[in-house]
């Protein structure tokens, strides 16, 4: 399958612009970038053949945390603390789940990443055949962290999953994690260390999201989270750390040392009070950080627009210096940033060889004029209304405010039978 897009601005990977540019694209790969319109390219035959129309094009969203089919405790399960809101209400009504709601809720999600320019996911989720088979049916990346905890997945059953689904798709992938530390005991976490290191594989998980989830961690192990992980050996192979927002200079040194991405949330962090990760001081300490949602049950929404917003804006705050965190970290965090933990480095930016995971952003919405600095422009006043199109490996699942998913299967429908299904949780 062959597509051109043309008379389109084009944000390179050092984020500057190319004012009109072209972008040919074979079997959902990028095969060349054109600064100036190609003419020489313009009687050759395009399955596929856009005019942009002066818009820009953007590698796309990657949203490296989130928990995609809990989409039906949207807006259900609000104004809580979080260990309230985790074991009082979030964790009763997921005992009621089964694969066929998580896949319809995960394909819900998948609408709402579409829509937003989202073109792949970090899911923690149990019932991984459910959340693979909805990405596959709708045509977006989906890379599952294990979610290995005390009372469900255990290590040897997410050691199956790995086996299973860890490149087993062209959209799908898994990768080693656990929920917590305070979900996990110390004979689970030792025995996912020693998994990582017979895969020579990265581990994740959340840590250090509250004060009192830190604290209770040093009470219970004489040590902080990020000290107990590298101590049992749960990063020799690096890895990636799901909000960080209560972490010591120590610890810092310990995610820098350990090469482990920090995922941070900003969202959902103040959505449920957690704070604020002190991202600024990360980064400057060698720490490489990521950009996610977390679910939509603590955000509430799935949009990148938002998280890059907050990210910068939260970090102006706490370092009380408004040229803290600017725009371009928070647009890289979370494309290219976001790509690297998910194991996605051919879907970070757009070159060729890449793979053609793009968006198109609407430069005509009026939150998007004048061009005095366009990315400042997408961090400070976007959001997903700026979506004109959306592209998972070549393929156009989102455009002019219509999915076009395989099969084509509506989005009315997936909306309908999501809805349908909430009648299991009254």
């Amino acid at each position: 399958m062959t597509t051109r897009l043309y008379n389109a601005k084009i944000l390179n990977k050092d984020m500057s612009i190319t004012p009109n540019g072209a972008m040919l694209i074979e079997n959902g790969v990028i095969t060349k970038i054109c600064e100036h319109f190609c003419k020489k390219d313009c009687d050759a035959t395009f399955e596929t053949d856009i005019d942009c129309g002066g818009n820009l094009l953007i590698p796309s969203f990657k949203n490296a945390h989130t928990h995609s089919a809990m989409t039906f405790l949207r807006s259900r399960a609000d104004d809580l603390p979080l260990q309230e809101w985790l074991f009082e209400q979030v964790f009763p009504q997921e005992a009621k789940l089964n694969a066929e709601h998580i896949y319809a809720f995960t394909k819900l999600a998948i609408l709402e990443y579409l829509a937003g320019g989202t073109t792949a996911a970090f899911d923690m989720y149990f019932e991984p055949e459910s959340v693979a088979s909805a990405a596959k049916d709708m045509g977006f990346r989906i890379i599952m962290c294990g979610s290995a905890n005390n009372f469900g997945t255990t290590p040897t059953l997410m050691r199956d999953f790995y086996e299973k689904y860890r490149n087993s798709h062209e959209l799908v992938n898994y990768q080693l994690g656990f929920h917590a530390e305070y979900t996990n005991s110390i004979e689970n976490m030792k025995a996912i260390a020693e998994m990582a290191q017979s895969y020579k594989a990265p581990v994740f998980t959340h840590m250090s999201e509250t004060a009192r989830e830190h604290a209770e961690c040093v009470e219970r192990h004489g040590k902080t989270p990020s000290a107990l992980f590298e101590e049992l050996g749960l990063w020799n192979h690096g890895g990636g750390v799901f909000h960080a927002v209560h972490v010591t200079d120590m610890d810092i040194n310990a995610l820098a040392r350990n090469h482990v991405w920090v995922v941070s949330n900003p969202g959902s962090n103040l959505k449920l009070a957690s704070g604020i990760a002190p991202l600024c001081k990360m980064k400057k300490q060698g720490v490489n950080i990521a950009l996610g949602t977390d679910g939509p049950a603590s955000n509430n929404a799935l949009s990148m627009f938002r998280e890059m917003h907050l990210a910068c804006t939260l970090q102006k705050h706490s370092c009380n210096d408004a040229a803290a965190c600017p725009a371009l970290n928070a647009l890289e965090w979370a494309t290219a940033g976001s790509a690297e933990p998910m194991g996605l480095p051919d879907c970070d930016c757009l070159e060729v060889g890449k793979k053609a995971d793009i968006v198109l952003i609407d430069l005509n919405r009026p939150s998007m004029r004048p061009f005095n600095n366009i990315v400042k422009n997408i961090v400070y006043s976007g959001d997903t209304s700026c979506v004109k199109m959306t592209m998972v490996a070549g393929k156009i699942r989102y455009k002019d405010g219509e999915f076009l998913l395989p099969g084509g299967e509506s989005a009315e429908n997936i909306i309908e039978k999501a809805e349908s299904l909430m009648n299991d949780f009254a």
